[in-house]
């Protein structure tokens, strides 16, 4: 497999790890010492960090559905950069109401004994639609 389909298949690991609830699966996206910026929603340092962080908001979710695309995929040696679009349908318990939103993607990811991880991402949010 190369690289650019290991780094991609990173990506949707992280989503299909939230929307499956799954946390050990979200969890193995990030390098122990990662850096998460995704602006006024948060910051995290550390894979812990930010796998606590989603659990707990996406606890109280019913459905979601995080979509990644536009994978523009960089490789140099054991470092790679990364810019992923993603469409989020967020719902509430209820599965009726709660929010889309569409953002992207800037991360940067090492080549670890475990595989690709990523090192730093940086959120920016694009929209923010309410659903009802």
């Amino acid at each position: 497999m190369s690289d650019q389909q290991e780094i991609a298949d990173v990506l949707v690991r992280y989503a299909s790890g939230i929307d499956r609830r799954d946390w050990a699966r979200f969890r193995s996206c990030w390098t122990e010492d990662c850096d998460v910026d995704y602006g006024a929603v948060g910051q995290w340092h550390g894979a812990d960090e930010v796998t606590a962080w989603a659990e707990e908001v996406h606890a109280p979710c019913g459905h979601t559905m995080h979509r990644i695309t536009n994978m523009d995929i960089s490789v140099s040696g054991d470092e790679a950069t990364a810019r992923s679009y993603s469409d989020a349908l967020v719902l509430r318990a209820d599965n009726v109401t709660g929010n889309e939103v569409d953002a992207w993607y800037d991360d940067e990811l090492v080549r670890t004994a475990d595989g690709w991880k990523i090192a730093n991402r940086r959120l920016t949010i694009v929209r923010v639609v309410a659903v009802r």
